[in-house]
């Protein structure tokens, strides 16, 4: 005699058994970095694979394939903390290669790491990267100088004078062969060095500023150039100017805390009329009259200029009055910062005259100078009839407390009045 019985699980449900596009997907999903497919999907089933998809997987395979923002952004997050893509033209793909460029760049090590972590990278982002800031490079592993460094570490290297020649990353192949990039923004140095810290680890070489020159000079695309805190002198900053006069696109140069002196700043003052700079940042550099007065008979014919930053130089009153000479003819500069120049009366005489005639000018800085009571009033009866002056800033410039009250006063009414002109304007228009 034979027994049949039949045996269920109680708990058992049809539900529990995956659907065979489920199992699919799963399988495209494991099988992504040999095999990726999904251009072939329907919308949904390409939803559901990328937002299964490792973030962890080959560039090589994701980056041409997927642009879906949601994917890059988890790309993103998990990497970084701090991910504001405001500043990556709200491209969460962007971001990412724009920053993953960027590390590679500042770890990267001359005659040690592998250049094809750049060379291969290339193709995978050119099309997205359109700025890169880098704060950093690298000098090359260097042991049988070692002693050599050491002996001169108490001699003219603590002043920065070291004559051991430490090459950085050549960025001539990568940013020529961006034909996005507008924004570059360097600095040659070493952060967080700690007890290992070497002058010539913040040596910007002479070989470092002609590939960097001539790799600008191709860049065709590039609107801002910004190299600072890098040691830049007078005969690095003519070989960069060189390169850079006649640039279709360049409108904003920063060559702040650097070392320009008054040849630098000439070579500059060529640069203001053979290009087309709207913002010029020299600050914190050893610009004395001599370059200022260049800088001046470059402003009194220029057409294009917006915005001049000079502070923390010493261009004295020499300089000043040349600058406030200029401005008496230009008609299109609107801002300029001369704070801690050492400036004093016969400089405020002069840019009371300015106030007085020029009608472009919105932002005067002469904060920590030494103009004087006397500079204060002249400045004060300059801006009687002065409607376009919105900013000035006289802090610690000795002009005493009532003529600093009373210039704030005649500024709020200008800033004022230019508010309420720029809310009447649209109902003009719409009227």
């Amino acid at each position: 005699y034979y027994t049949y019985r039949v045996i269920e699980d109680p708990e058992w449900s049809l539900a529990t058994v995956p659907h065979l596009t489920e199992l699919c997907l799963q399988h495209i999903i494991h099988n992504f970095e040999k095999n990726p497919i999904l251009d072939r999907l329907l919308p949904e089933h390409q939803r559901k694979v990328l937002d299964r998809l490792s973030t962890g997987l080959p560039l090589a395979v994701t980056a041409n394939l997927i642009s879906d923002e949601d994917y890059w952004k988890r790309c993103c997050t998990e990497r970084w903390q701090a991910c504001d893509i405001s500043n990556y033209g709200d491209s969460w793909k962007q971001m990412f290669f724009e920053r993953h460029l960027e590390n590679i760049l500042k770890c990267f090590i001359p005659n040690t790491t592998d250049p094809n972590q750049v060379l291969e990278l290339i193709p995978l982002c050119k099309d997205y990267v359109r700025k890169l800031e880098v704060d950093q490079f690298l000098p090359p592993v260097q042991t049988a100088q070692k002693e050599e460094r050491d002996d001169l570490s108490n001699t003219g290297s603590d002043f920065g004078f070291s004559e051991v020649s430490i090459h950085h990353y050549d960025l001539g192949v990568l940013i020529t062969a961006l034909p996005h990039l507008e924004e570059l923004h360097l600095t040659y140095g070493v952060k967080d060095c700690g007890m290992n810290f070497e002058w010539n680890l913040f040596n910007f070489t002479h070989q470092d500023c002609c590939n960097l020159a001539v790799a600008v000079k191709m860049c065709h695309n590039l609107k801002v150039f910004k190299l600072t805190r890098s040691k830049v002198d007078d005969d690095k900053t003519r070989l960069l100017v060189r390169n850079l006069l006649d640039h279709p696109c360049l409108v904003e140069l920063n060559l702040s805390h650097n070392l320009i002196r008054d040849k630098g700043a000439q070579a500059v003052g060529k640069l203001i009329n053979h290009s087309r700079l709207q913002t010029l940042d020299l600050c914190n550099n050893q610009i004395h009259h001599l370059g200022a007065q260049a800088l001046a008979r470059a402003l009194a014919e220029n057409s294009t200029l917006t915005s001049l930053n000079l502070r923390l130089n010493c261009v004295e009153d020499k300089g000043g009055k040349a600058i406030g000479r200029a401005l008496l003819t230009n008609t299109t500069l609107k801002s300029i910062h001369l704070g801690s120049n050492n400036l004093s009366e016969p400089t405020a005489t002069l840019f009371s005259q300015v106030l007085a005639q020029n009608t472009s000018l919105t932002s005067i800085n002469f904060s920590c100078n030494h103009l004087g009571l006397d500079g204060g009033k002249q400045l004060l009866e300059g801006l009687a009839n002065n409607k376009a002056l919105t900013e000035f800033n006289l802090r610690l410039a000795e002009v005493g407390q009532e003529t600093e009250y009373l210039i704030h006063q005649i500024v709020w009414a200008n800033r004022e009045a230019a508010r309420l002109g720029s809310l009447q304007h649209p109902r003009a228009k719409l009227i």
